[in-house]
């Protein structure tokens, strides 16, 4: 009998050390955004995620103390993948207007990224959640108001103007994807991001 015992920790065991060599910390924060984009901060926990990866509870413990280690974990990914994502081609744009229209453009494009903002929106009470979209909305209006400083706004103008293109960003993702009002066809959709763009960026 006991060495069935031993044999059937033996295999517990190897299974579990399997598990953990299969999954990293970055599989469990990539599944766990995955979920955060499709049902929101509150669906983020071990045994949904554990299903979801096809492996047991016990393997997330390897790389996380507790569920809300991995959010904040998580959420670092996104905060770190926004910037790279949003900023990191438009700056090797060198003419500031250029740069500008092509910020403008990739931020109509990142999809994914708007729904885990609009999914973030909804949780700002959540400790964990407040703080990365503070960060994240003061990043974004830094970068906005030294571009319209580099088209020759004054530092005032440029940050008023920042604050006016970050709204109008938040604005539409709260329209479109929390209000539901009626969804624009890709003409449309490419008609207003132009007008955005003829309207607050400077010739």
């Amino acid at each position: 009998m006991c060495q069935i015992l031993d044999s059937t920790a033996a295999m517990s065991s190897i299974s579990a050390r399997a598990e953990r060599s299969r999954l990293s910390a970055a599989d469990w924060e990539i599944a766990a955004l995955d979920l955060l984009a499709e049902q929101g901060v509150a669906a983020v926990a071990v045994e949904p995620l554990a299903r979801r990866l096809g492996v047991t509870k016990g393997s997330f413990y390897w790389h996380f103390a507790s569920r809300d280690e991995l959010l904040e974990a998580t959420l670092r990914r996104w905060e770190q993948a926004d910037a790279d994502t949003l900023t990191g081609q438009a700056d090797k744009i060198a003419d500031p207007r250029e740069r500008l229209v092509e910020l403008f453009r990739r931020t109509t494009r990142e999809m994914r990224s708007h729904v885990i903002y609009s999914a973030l929106l909804k949780s700002l009470d959540h400790p964990a959640v407040r703080p990365v979209m503070q960060r994240l909305s003061q990043r974004r209006i830094q970068y906005l108001a030294l571009a319209f400083k580099a088209l020759g706004l004054n530092r005032r103008d440029a940050l008023d103007r920042a604050r006016l293109a970050y709204s109008a960003y938040a604005g539409f993702l709260q329209l479109s994807m929390q209000l539901r009002t009626p969804r624009l066809d890709a003409e449309e959709f490419e008609a207003y991001v132009q007008h955005v763009i003829d309207t607050l960026i400077p010739p």
